[in-house]
C-alpha cells in the first residue's frame, strides 16, 4: 500500500522499483561498487546533460561499468532528490 503522505515525489511508473527494492539496491551499491551512493549522485550531477532517464542509466552503465539495476537505482534516487530540492 502506498503512503500518500510521503514527501518523496513519484517518478514515472516505467522507471520505478518498489520502495523496498529501491532501498535494498541502494544499500548494496557501496559494497558492490566500492563507492558511496552520494558519490554516484555527484557523478550523475557532474555527468553529461542527459534529459531522459534511460539515457542516464545507459551512460552510467557504459562509462562506469555498473549493473543495470544499480545504475537504474542511482538515477531514480538522483531524480527523487532533484525533485525534492525543487519543492523546497
Amino acid at each position: 500500500m502506498k503512503d500518500h503522505h510521503s514527501t518523496r515525489p513519484e517518478a514515472p511508473m516505467s522507471h520505478v522499483f518498489s520502495d523496498e527494492t529501491h532501498r535494498n539496491l541502494l544499500s548494496r551499491i557501496p559494497h558492490c561498487t566500492g563507492r558511496e551512493v552520494a558519490d554516484w549522485l555527484r557523478t550523475v550531477e557532474d555527468g553529461p546533460a542527459l534529459s531522459r532517464f534511460e539515457e542516464k542509466v545507459s551512460w552510467l552503465r557504459g562509462e562506469h561499468n555498473l549493473a543495470y539495476g544499480h545504475a537504474k537505482a542511482i538515477v531514480h534516487e538522483y531524480d527523487l532528490q532533484r525533485a525534492a530540492r525543487k519543492l523546497r
